[in-house]
């Protein structure tokens, strides 16, 4: 589990006034208002937000640190952080999906699949990219049909692989 949890990403400028645009990668994106400091992958501060309003599925905000569109187009395509303490702790029966990374996936028989490498949403739903030991990844749905149990403290994922498609 990462210290730092990617929340967002810079989309690029927004106006003339030096407002940036932000895709959010958390469930409300206004919720990226309550963090206000995001930090770069490596930690370092990089962008304070000052104020913001929802726009096409991510954020407008104004940015301490950037005064013209140039500066806010120079951060196009930067990465996002806020440390994972930032988050209130889940409840019960709940976790966070960055919390699946580098968990064990074994079958409900317990042969070993794999570790969750990385999980993403490609439109249609939740999927677990699982490594096995030898071989290529391969793609899980996250349903309750093919992931019937997490086990965050045991750091185990019981999977049901669907049938091959041939």
């Amino acid at each position: 589990m990462s210290d730092l949890i990617l929340v967002a990403r810079v989309a690029g400028a927004f106006g003339v006034k030096g407002e940036v645009r932000l895709t959010a990668y958390t469930a409300e994106p206004m919720a990226l208002l309550d963090y206000r400091n995001l930090q770069r992958e490596d930690g370092t501060a990089e962008l304070t937000l000052t104020s913001g309003r929802p726009h096409k599925g991510g954020l407008v905000v104004r940015v301490k640190e950037v005064e013209t569109r140039e500066q806010a187009e120079g951060l196009r395509g930067l990465r996002l952080y806020v440390p994972r303490d930032a988050f209130p702790d889940p409840g019960e029966d709940e976790y966070y999906l960055v919390d699946l990374i580098g968990l064990a996936v074994c079958t409900p028989q317990g042969e070993h699949l794999g570790v969750v490498r990385e999980v993403r949403d490609f439109g249609a739903g939740d999927l677990l990219e699982i490594q096995p030991e030898v071989g290529a990844s391969w793609w899980l749905p996250f349903t309750r049909e093919t992931v019937p149990d997490v086990r965050i403290a045991e750091r185990l994922i019981i999977a049901v692989r669907p049938e091959e498609v041939e």
